[in-house]
């Protein structure tokens, strides 16, 4: 007997009784992860250990007192933010469509951004609405560490102000990459949770890490460039 079954995605046929059936089958989805399933994971390490080098060789200098400080919380909230959005749009993808079919308002591998973040489509509402919580989110964590170790936040509402813009550009750039990168991993039959998130959490790391180390050494170049405009008033008087 076959019994189909239809949906908005098309219709499928269920062949009975399923000759694949009893431990065979049920090992070949496991032994496909223990393939496939370690490479995310390793080259996700890679890219975080380049977010690692760029900390190691910033952290001891006098202009970058405090990164330290403030780059577990720009990668943790970026990674986490990203990593919630990735599971969304792989649970979408899980109840409308099938692996390695894509849904036909989802076949750009290359959406326009416009489209991830401004449309009335429930994953483009769910990308604002976590891009809305970074601002808020950041100035929490940025209250807290000015509470406990105040000495090594940089006293300057400029450096506020790149933080901030910092952050909304990672995780921009995360959530369009959650996008693209889900629709690829989909096309080609891979779960995205599995194959997507690793990536995605490393590319924070270093988007991070790089985007921060850029906010204190731009607070720093102003803040030079005022204590030499200070300077140099008094010597030009009589």
């Amino acid at each position: 007997q076959r019994q189909s079954i239809s949906d908005t995605t098309g219709v499928y046929w269920l062949h009975g009784p399923d000759p694949c059936v009893g431990p065979r089958c049920q090992a070949e989805p496991t032994h496909h992860e223990d393939k496939f399933g370690w490479f995310p994971i390793i080259l996700a390490m890679v890219i975080s250990s380049f977010g690692g080098l760029i900390l190691n060789k910033t952290v001891s200098k006098q202009q970058y007192q405090g990164m330290a400080i403030f780059t577990p919380i720009i990668c943790g909230v970026g990674g986490n933010l990203v990593a919630i959005q990735t599971s969304r749009i792989s649970t979408y993808l899980h109840m409308w469509s099938t692996p390695g079919v894509l849904p036909l308002w989802m076949k750009q591998f290359w959406p326009n951004p416009c489209s991830t973040f401004c449309t009335s489509e429930v994953n483009s509402i769910s990308a604002r609405v976590l891009l809305f919580l970074v601002i808020p989110g950041h100035l929490i964590f940025f209250y807290i560490i000015y509470l406990v170790e105040g000495h090594l936040v940089p006293n300057s509402k400029i450096f506020v102000v790149f933080y901030l813009l910092a952050s909304l550009i990672q995780v921009t750039i995360l959530l369009y990459l959650a996008e693209v990168m889900v629709r690829l991993t989909w096309h080609q039959a891979l779960d995205p949770d599995n194959h997507c998130i690793p990536y995605l959490t490393g590319l924070g790391d270093l988007l991070g890490t790089g985007l921060l180390t850029l906010c204190f050494l731009i607070n720093w170049l102003l803040r030079s460039e005022a204590g030499l405009d200070g300077f140099s008033e008094p010597a030009s008087g009589p």
